[in-house]
């Protein structure tokens, strides 16, 4: 097992939709902000890091198990720990609990180091990882199959200046944000997520212009942001009706 952290959350106003469910985009960040809490504990900090071994933290894949998604004003509890790891890539997990302890949604999320200035993903270092106790592994099972869109629809959207995060990279809660914005406001509310896969492959450039496509396959809809002829973002979301 490895060394694990928790802290407790109120869903705040801004982080609940129409309906008074938590809004998956916002609450990424919540979760990177507890993952950096563990870390500081830990004295391994993001400005260690960046100070130390001149490297940042990415986000690479996530994978959402929800049983049911916090409403506005609930009490959760947020845990995480650091399962495992190998030479490019660690897994870190999250558990939302309520007040009497169910799990309301598990996220497996894998990271990766990249060179700040050359904006390459670089081996880990074993030193950083050694107070996480978390286990070293061959290989590090994640993502999914990914289909090709064939006949999707879409919407272009502008990358604005809001939108880029301290790594100079679009933050990585906006692509699910554009993923779900495009799906339209009907279908939203109706409608709440049930399992969701998410990879991210390439950044997105400041200033620039997405487009987010989706194709629907009964209650799962499959998503990619794309941007300069590439794609920098896919998903699979499985819904159910509210």
């Amino acid at each position: 097992m490895g060394h694990a952290y928790q802290e407790k959350f109120t869903i705040p106003f801004d982080f609940s939709d129409v309906n008074g469910n938590l809004k998956l985009p916002p609450f990424l960040s919540k979760l990177l902000d507890v993952s950096g809490q563990h870390s500081a504990e830990l004295n391994r900090s993001d400005v260690y890091v960046l100070e130390t071994y001149g490297l940042v933290w990415i986000v690479t894949d996530y994978e959402f198990d929800i049983v049911r998604l916090p409403r506005f004003s609930e009490n959760v509890t947020i845990r995480t720990e650091a399962v495992s790891y190998n030479k490019l890539i660690c897994h870190r997990r999250f558990e939302v609990m309520d007040e009497t302890g169910e799990l309301l949604m598990r996220v497996e999320s894998y990271f990766a180091l990249m060179d700040l200035e050359q904006r390459k993903i670089v081996p880990v270092p074993e030193d950083l990882l050694e107070p996480y106790h978390s286990e070293k592994v061959k290989k590090i099972a994640r993502g999914a199959k990914y289909k090709s869109l064939e006949k999707p629809s879409k919407a272009n959207y502008h990358v604005r200046f809001f939108d880029i995060d301290m790594n100079g990279h679009v933050n990585n809660s906006k692509y699910l944000d554009w993923m779900y914005d495009v799906l339209g406001y009907e279908f939203l509310k109706t409608h709440v997520p049930r399992h969701i896969h998410l990879k991210y492959n390439r950044e997105v450039s400041p200033g620039g212009d997405v487009s987010s496509e989706f194709e629907m396959d009964g209650l799962v809809s499959h998503h990619q942001i794309g941007s300069d002829g590439q794609t920098n973002a896919q998903a699979i979301i499985s819904w159910r009706v509210l």
